[in-house]
Protein backbone atom coordinates (compact mmCIF):
# COMPACT_ATOMS: atom_id res chain seq x y z
CA UNK A 1 0.00 0.00 0.00
CA UNK A 2 3.00 2.36 0.20
CA UNK A 3 2.01 5.17 -2.64
CA UNK A 4 3.87 5.50 -6.02
CA UNK A 5 3.31 8.98 -6.53
CA UNK A 6 -0.13 8.82 -5.80
CA UNK A 7 -1.46 5.29 -6.13
CA UNK A 8 -0.38 2.33 -4.40
CA UNK A 9 1.82 -0.19 -5.40
CA UNK A 10 -0.89 -2.61 -5.73
CA UNK A 11 -2.70 -0.48 -8.25
CA UNK A 12 0.19 -0.67 -10.58
CA UNK A 13 -0.11 -4.03 -10.83
CA UNK A 14 -3.96 -4.21 -10.55
CA UNK A 15 -4.22 -1.69 -13.98
CA UNK A 16 -1.41 -3.73 -15.96
CA UNK A 17 -3.26 -7.05 -15.50
CA UNK A 18 -6.34 -5.50 -16.62
CA UNK A 19 -4.43 -3.73 -19.55
CA UNK A 20 -3.70 -7.30 -20.57
CA UNK A 21 -6.97 -8.79 -20.78
CA UNK A 22 -7.21 -10.08 -17.50
CA UNK A 23 -10.44 -9.52 -16.02
CA UNK A 24 -10.54 -11.68 -12.74
CA UNK A 25 -7.98 -11.10 -9.85
CA UNK A 26 -7.23 -12.69 -6.53
CA UNK A 27 -5.06 -10.90 -4.36
CA UNK A 28 -3.06 -12.92 -1.59
CA UNK A 29 -2.94 -11.37 1.79
CA UNK A 30 -1.78 -11.57 5.14
CA UNK A 31 -2.46 -9.92 8.59
CA UNK A 32 -3.75 -6.80 8.86
CA UNK A 33 -3.89 -5.94 5.39
CA UNK A 34 -7.53 -5.02 5.42
CA UNK A 35 -6.18 -1.55 3.91
CA UNK A 36 -6.01 -3.53 0.59
CA UNK A 37 -9.38 -5.01 0.36
CA UNK A 38 -10.73 -1.54 1.54
CA UNK A 39 -9.19 0.34 -1.20
CA UNK A 40 -10.66 -1.49 -4.03
CA UNK A 41 -13.82 -1.44 -2.06
CA UNK A 42 -16.89 1.04 -3.01
CA UNK A 43 -16.38 3.85 -0.05
CA UNK A 44 -20.03 5.26 0.05
CA UNK A 45 -19.05 8.07 2.61
CA UNK A 46 -16.04 9.29 0.74
CA UNK A 47 -17.79 9.40 -2.50
CA UNK A 48 -20.72 11.33 -0.48
CA UNK A 49 -18.35 14.04 0.61
CA UNK A 50 -16.60 14.38 -2.69
CA UNK A 51 -20.30 14.55 -4.50
CA UNK A 52 -21.18 17.07 -2.07
CA UNK A 53 -18.23 19.46 -2.82
CA UNK A 54 -18.44 18.95 -6.43
CA UNK A 55 -14.81 17.48 -6.94
CA UNK A 56 -16.24 15.60 -9.84
CA UNK A 57 -12.85 14.47 -11.38
CA UNK A 58 -11.59 12.82 -7.93
CA UNK A 59 -15.47 11.10 -7.59
CA UNK A 60 -14.78 9.69 -10.77
CA UNK A 61 -11.18 8.33 -10.03
CA UNK A 62 -12.38 6.93 -6.91
CA UNK A 63 -15.18 4.98 -8.56
CA UNK A 64 -13.48 3.45 -11.28
CA UNK A 65 -10.77 1.75 -8.31
CA UNK A 66 -13.88 -0.25 -6.89
CA UNK A 67 -15.05 -0.74 -10.64
CA UNK A 68 -11.32 -1.73 -12.04
CA UNK A 69 -12.11 -5.80 -12.01
CA UNK A 70 -13.56 -8.68 -10.47
CA UNK A 71 -11.08 -8.89 -6.96
CA UNK A 72 -11.06 -11.76 -4.52
CA UNK A 73 -9.25 -12.22 -1.41
CA UNK A 74 -7.65 -14.98 0.22
CA UNK A 75 -5.03 -14.89 3.24
CA UNK A 76 -1.52 -16.63 3.36
CA UNK A 77 -1.73 -17.24 7.41
CA UNK A 78 2.03 -18.21 7.36
CA UNK A 79 4.44 -16.05 5.28
CA UNK A 80 6.29 -19.27 4.16
CA UNK A 81 7.13 -18.37 0.66
CA UNK A 82 6.19 -17.10 -2.81
CA UNK A 83 5.73 -20.68 -3.75
CA UNK A 84 3.47 -21.09 -0.84
CA UNK A 85 2.25 -17.48 -1.53
CA UNK A 86 1.33 -18.88 -5.15
CA UNK A 87 0.03 -22.42 -3.81
CA UNK A 88 -2.86 -20.34 -2.14
CA UNK A 89 -3.90 -19.38 -5.81
CA UNK A 90 -5.25 -23.58 -6.52
CA UNK A 91 -8.87 -22.91 -5.85
CA UNK A 92 -9.29 -19.34 -7.67
CA UNK A 93 -6.95 -21.20 -10.75
CA UNK A 94 -9.40 -23.86 -10.90
CA UNK A 95 -7.93 -25.95 -13.19
CA UNK A 96 -6.81 -23.01 -15.57
CA UNK A 97 -3.54 -21.38 -16.27
CA UNK A 98 -2.85 -17.97 -14.71
CA UNK A 99 -0.76 -15.18 -14.15
CA UNK A 100 1.31 -14.21 -10.78
CA UNK A 101 2.30 -10.52 -10.25
CA UNK A 102 4.65 -9.18 -7.51
CA UNK A 103 3.32 -5.56 -6.41
CA UNK A 104 6.38 -4.50 -5.54
CA UNK A 105 8.37 -4.77 -9.03
CA UNK A 106 6.24 -2.12 -10.75
CA UNK A 107 7.48 -2.12 -14.44
CA UNK A 108 7.15 1.07 -16.54
CA UNK A 109 6.50 -0.55 -20.58
CA UNK A 110 4.43 1.09 -23.52
CA UNK A 111 2.72 -2.59 -24.12
CA UNK A 112 2.04 -3.43 -20.25
CA UNK A 113 4.37 -6.47 -18.57
CA UNK A 114 1.88 -9.01 -18.42
CA UNK A 115 0.57 -8.33 -21.71
CA UNK A 116 4.04 -9.01 -23.69
CA UNK A 117 3.62 -12.22 -21.76
CA UNK A 118 0.71 -13.50 -22.83
CA UNK A 119 1.78 -13.36 -26.58
CA UNK A 120 4.64 -15.60 -25.78
CA UNK A 121 2.46 -18.14 -23.30
CA UNK A 122 -0.49 -18.09 -26.24
CA UNK A 123 2.47 -18.66 -29.05
CA UNK A 124 4.41 -21.50 -27.33
CA UNK A 125 1.30 -22.84 -24.97
CA UNK A 126 3.45 -23.21 -21.93
CA UNK A 127 4.69 -21.26 -19.10
CA UNK A 128 6.40 -18.29 -19.15
CA UNK A 129 8.74 -16.08 -16.83
CA UNK A 130 10.07 -12.41 -16.81
CA UNK A 131 13.48 -11.06 -17.38
CA UNK A 132 15.65 -8.80 -17.61
CA UNK A 133 18.97 -8.17 -18.02
CA UNK A 134 21.33 -7.38 -15.40
CA UNK A 135 25.24 -6.49 -15.49
CA UNK A 136 28.11 -7.46 -13.46
CA UNK A 137 27.85 -8.36 -9.56
CA UNK A 138 24.60 -7.09 -9.42
CA UNK A 139 23.40 -10.35 -10.89
CA UNK A 140 24.05 -12.77 -7.52
CA UNK A 141 21.03 -11.16 -6.13
CA UNK A 142 18.16 -12.56 -8.57
CA UNK A 143 17.17 -15.84 -9.61
CA UNK A 144 19.20 -16.45 -13.26
CA UNK A 145 18.10 -18.93 -16.12
CA UNK A 146 20.36 -21.08 -18.23
CA UNK A 147 18.65 -20.78 -21.80
CA UNK A 148 18.42 -20.76 -25.04
CA UNK A 149 17.39 -17.76 -27.48
CA UNK A 150 14.73 -19.23 -29.71
CA UNK A 151 13.38 -15.86 -30.95
CA UNK A 152 14.26 -12.06 -30.31
CA UNK A 153 14.53 -11.47 -26.32
CA UNK A 154 12.50 -14.94 -26.02
CA UNK A 155 14.54 -17.92 -24.75
CA UNK A 156 13.31 -21.74 -23.75
CA UNK A 157 15.08 -22.43 -20.20
CA UNK A 158 16.90 -25.15 -19.50
CA UNK A 159 17.63 -24.59 -15.56
CA UNK A 160 17.48 -21.57 -13.10
CA UNK A 161 20.29 -20.80 -10.20
CA UNK A 162 18.96 -18.74 -7.38
CA UNK A 163 21.41 -16.13 -6.41
CA UNK A 164 24.37 -17.51 -8.07
CA UNK A 165 27.75 -16.16 -6.99
CA UNK A 166 29.18 -13.91 -10.23
CA UNK A 167 31.50 -15.85 -11.62
CA UNK A 168 28.68 -19.11 -11.73
CA UNK A 169 25.68 -17.44 -13.19
CA UNK A 170 24.96 -19.24 -16.72
CA UNK A 171 23.77 -16.02 -17.98
CA UNK A 172 22.76 -11.78 -17.17
CA UNK A 173 18.97 -12.51 -17.39
CA UNK A 174 17.23 -12.54 -13.96
CA UNK A 175 14.03 -13.47 -13.44
CA UNK A 176 12.11 -10.78 -11.76
CA UNK A 177 7.75 -10.49 -10.80
CA UNK A 178 6.06 -11.53 -13.29
CA UNK A 179 5.01 -15.21 -14.43
CA UNK A 180 2.24 -17.26 -16.44
CA UNK A 181 1.67 -20.70 -15.12
CA UNK A 182 0.15 -24.13 -16.18
CA UNK A 183 -1.81 -25.70 -13.21
CA UNK A 184 0.40 -28.53 -13.38
CA UNK A 185 2.49 -25.50 -11.21
CA UNK A 186 0.35 -26.74 -8.31
CA UNK A 187 1.65 -30.27 -7.95
CA UNK A 188 5.29 -28.69 -8.15
CA UNK A 189 4.67 -26.86 -5.23
CA UNK A 190 3.37 -29.31 -3.18
CA UNK A 191 6.55 -31.83 -4.33
CA UNK A 192 8.75 -28.89 -3.47
CA UNK A 193 11.03 -29.31 -0.65
CA UNK A 194 11.12 -26.42 2.23
CA UNK A 195 13.96 -24.47 2.07
CA UNK A 196 15.43 -21.91 5.16
CA UNK A 197 12.56 -21.03 7.69
CA UNK A 198 10.51 -23.43 6.07
CA UNK A 199 10.20 -21.39 3.01
CA UNK A 200 9.15 -23.11 -0.04
CA UNK A 201 10.97 -21.01 -3.16
CA UNK A 202 9.17 -21.06 -6.55
CA UNK A 203 12.17 -21.41 -8.22
CA UNK A 204 12.21 -25.07 -7.02
CA UNK A 205 9.39 -25.49 -8.27
CA UNK A 206 9.67 -24.25 -11.56
CA UNK A 207 12.74 -26.51 -11.59
CA UNK A 208 10.45 -29.83 -10.69
CA UNK A 209 7.71 -28.05 -13.39
CA UNK A 210 10.75 -28.19 -16.21
CA UNK A 211 11.21 -31.92 -15.97
CA UNK A 212 8.00 -32.74 -17.72
CA UNK A 213 7.02 -29.47 -19.36
CA UNK A 214 8.66 -26.56 -21.07
CA UNK A 215 9.12 -23.03 -19.90
CA UNK A 216 9.96 -20.27 -21.58
CA UNK A 217 11.39 -16.72 -20.41
CA UNK A 218 10.85 -13.08 -21.94
CA UNK A 219 13.51 -10.29 -21.55
CA UNK A 220 10.70 -7.92 -20.96
CA UNK A 221 10.96 -4.46 -23.08
CA UNK A 222 9.94 -1.84 -20.01
CA UNK A 223 11.60 -0.49 -17.32
CA UNK A 224 11.62 -2.47 -14.01
CA UNK A 225 11.62 -0.36 -10.73
CA UNK A 226 12.34 -2.48 -7.60
CA UNK A 227 10.14 -0.85 -5.53
CA UNK A 228 10.74 -3.12 -2.29
CA UNK A 229 13.76 -1.62 -2.35
CA UNK A 230 14.49 2.03 -0.65
CA UNK A 231 16.73 3.18 -3.58
CA UNK A 232 14.07 1.48 -5.56
CA UNK A 233 11.70 3.04 -4.12
CA UNK A 234 12.84 6.81 -4.05
CA UNK A 235 13.82 6.22 -7.79
CA UNK A 236 10.53 5.08 -9.21
CA UNK A 237 8.68 7.95 -7.72
CA UNK A 238 10.75 10.36 -9.71
CA UNK A 239 10.61 8.48 -12.13
CA UNK A 240 7.16 8.62 -12.50
CA UNK A 241 6.52 11.69 -11.16
CA UNK A 242 8.26 13.26 -14.37
CA UNK A 243 6.28 11.70 -16.44
CA UNK A 244 2.86 12.90 -15.26
CA UNK A 245 1.82 15.49 -17.26
CA UNK A 246 0.14 17.39 -14.09
CA UNK A 247 3.35 16.99 -11.93
CA UNK A 248 6.18 16.51 -14.22
CA UNK A 249 7.34 20.06 -15.94
CA UNK A 250 7.02 21.74 -12.20
CA UNK A 251 8.72 18.94 -10.38
CA UNK A 252 11.53 19.05 -13.52
CA UNK A 253 11.64 22.57 -12.35
CA UNK A 254 11.94 22.24 -8.56
CA UNK A 255 14.94 18.95 -9.01
CA UNK A 256 17.02 21.83 -10.98
CA UNK A 257 17.45 23.69 -7.95
CA UNK A 258 18.72 21.42 -5.75
CA UNK A 259 22.27 21.31 -4.81
CA UNK A 260 23.93 18.00 -5.60
CA UNK A 261 27.44 18.57 -4.41
CA UNK A 262 26.26 17.95 -0.84
CA UNK A 263 28.13 14.68 0.93
CA UNK A 264 26.86 14.42 3.99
Amino acid sequence: MLPLVDKPLIQYSVEEAVASGIESILIVTGRDKSAIENHFDTSYELEQVLKEKGKTELLQQIRAIAQIAKISYTRQQQALGLGHAIYQAKEFADGDSFAALLADDVIDAETPALRQMIDVFEKYDAPVIATMQVAGEAISRFGVIDAEEVEPNVFRVKDMIEKPAFADAPSDLAIIGRYIFIPQIFDAIAGTTPGAGGEIQITDAMRLLLKEYPLYALKLDGVRHDAGDKLGFLIANVEFALKRSDLGANFKDYLRTLDLTCTD
